[in-house]
């Protein structure tokens, strides 16, 4: 639902908004340091472009127990309260920040903020869990069928309940015995009263990486977190496997069959931040590759390459760098742009994406420029950029997208429109050039994606590399939920 206000931004990203994809969440755990639930905090501050909407933390200490904070809003304006982060002792913690991309979107109660926990006759445990399940609702279904109570809307809560009703010995075999019912895709991380606990699903689709800090180790969605506590960046959790960690180190098994990896291709493309390292690559440098193929697969003559910030400015740089047109700051972000109380006149409804941006006049007067942008989805906000620049006396305007044309939903964690309010769904690339009104319009391909982030070959259309769905409509999950619910898969060709 769009906000009532409209000023009323508190459930976008900075910079962000309706226009944009949105990953769903993040997670963080710490075992092993002193007051563990305060590096949580830092931790989720650097995860907090995953999600803005709610946060919580679950820590335990050995005389108080398991002691739980969940808020609604920023990191900053909830965990740094001395008060709150008293409340949260021990040498082990966990922690999330989330959108909502099940249960009730844009209108989360406080039960749906995870972590979760559950009371088993073996110990607590609190889950953390970044990620889609499409069998949530036949999963849900079954579980209230035989007698399980739900406490909150969210498709992560199922994990508990099979947990809750596993005839395994300990928690974490409990836990296995869970997730192997559970289809789409899940980075997890737990904790018991002695255990910190990371998973990800056979396919790897969402991120997960050890690090190891002081003589503790931590968990965490991306390695941009790990720095913020000046921990060491060990390794990522590989696809299908289970880490157990405790005071005498790392147990590492895969409790799932073996499948060949499909990790979103998005993350590079826009989800994770650039200063983090995902499969061993720089995001920040994969960015870079990806406008440096771009500006191979469509040039176009020009007198400047501009950026739409801030998640285009890599892209941006790499085209620049390739076709040898001057880079320039030709629109500036508002860094500091919240929520204001302006009563909502006609004038001011219409300001739109002025409120985040504004045109550097005069860098941009005369000039044919080309605009570099991670994505179009529903293409309002490229269309408002485009009328600014060429308010501002821009000669042309060409779009540059750093990735292929979004014509299908996402069902595994990030929050994405009906497929039929995705531009690229019912639009050809010429009809979206003319529907945005600009002087040309040019997407990556699929294989020139693939090319940037290290498949020199391009894409293999027999065995894919990655999860690219939201591009191919190719997913490598069935969703289970979304079919039963009408949604007509891509037919085979």
């Amino acid at each position: 639902m769009p906000p009532s206000h409209p000023f009323d931004t508190s459930y976008l990203r900075d910079g962000d908004d309706e226009d944009k994809l949105r990953e769903e969440c993040g997670i963080f755990g710490v075992i092993g340091v002193v007051d563990a639930a305060n590096f949580v905090a830092l931790g989720l501050h650097a995860l907090q472009h995953r999600g803005q909407e709610a946060g919580g933390i679950v820590s335990h200490d050995a005389q108080q127990g398991f002691q739980s904070a969940r808020r609604f809003g920023y990191v900053r304006d909830n965990f740094t309260s001395q008060k709150v982060m008293e409340t949260l002792p021990g040498p082990l913690a966990i922690g999330h920040v989330r959108y909502s991309t099940t249960g009730s979107k844009g209108q989360t109660a406080i039960r749906d903020v995870q972590p979760f926990f559950g009371e088993f006759a073996m110990g607590g445990a609190a889950i953390a869990h970044n990620g889609n399940i499409t069998n949530a609702n036949s999963l849900r279904r079954e579980l209230i069928e035989r007698g399980s109570i739900f406490q909150s809307s969210s498709d992560s809560e199922c994990i508990i309940h099979l947990m809750a009703r596993s005839l395994q010995r300990t928690i974490p075999e409990r836990m296995e015995d869970a997730l192997r019912r559970v289809e789409g895709a899940f980075s997890v991380v737990a904790m018991t009263r002695t255990k910190l606990i990371g998973v990800r699903d056979p396919l790897g689709v969402r991120p997960l990486v050890l690090g190891r800090v002081g003589d503790g180790w931590t968990l965490s969605s991306e390695t941009c977190a790990l720095d913020i506590i000046g921990a060491e960046f060990i390794r990522e959790i590989a696809p299908g496997e289970m880490v157990v960690i405790t005071d005498k180190g790392v147990e590492s098994h895969f409790p799932f069959r073996p499948q060949k990896p499909r990790f979103c291709i998005f993350e590079h493309v826009y989800f994770s931040r650039p200063d983090s390292i995902l499969g061993g690559r720089s995001v920040y440098e994969t960015r870079e590759a990806i406008g440096r193929e771009l500006a191979k697969e469509a040039p176009v003559e020009a007198d400047l390459v501009c950026p739409v910030p801030d998640s285009g400015t890599p892209a941006a740089i790499g085209y620049s760098l390739q076709s040898g047109i001057p880079y320039a700051m030709g629109i500036i972000r508002n860094q500091y742009m919240g929520r204001t109380f302006i009563e909502p006149t006609e004038q001011i409804r219409n300001m739109g994406v002025r409120l985040k941006l504004n045109v550097n006049r005069a860098l941009i007067q005369g000039k044919r420029v080309i605009l570099v942008d991670d994505s179009v989805v529903r293409g309002t906000t490229s269309r408002k950029i485009k009328e600014m620049i060429l308010d501002a006396g821009a000669a042309e305007v060409h779009f540059r997208i750093a990735s292929p044309p979004t014509a299908w939903p996402c069902f595994y964690g990030v929050d994405t429109p009906q497929r039929e309010k995705l531009l690229a769904a019912t639009m050809s690339e010429e009809e979206m050039r003319e529907h945005l009104q600009v002087d040309s319009l040019r997407f990556i391909s699929l294989d020139g994606l693939y090319r940037a982030v290290g498949e020199a070959k391009g894409r293999n259309s027999k065995q894919p590399q990655y999860c690219d769905a939201c591009f191919s409509g190719e997913y490598p999950v069935e969703p289970a939920d979304q079919i039963e619910s009408g949604f007509e898969m891509k037919a085979a060709e």
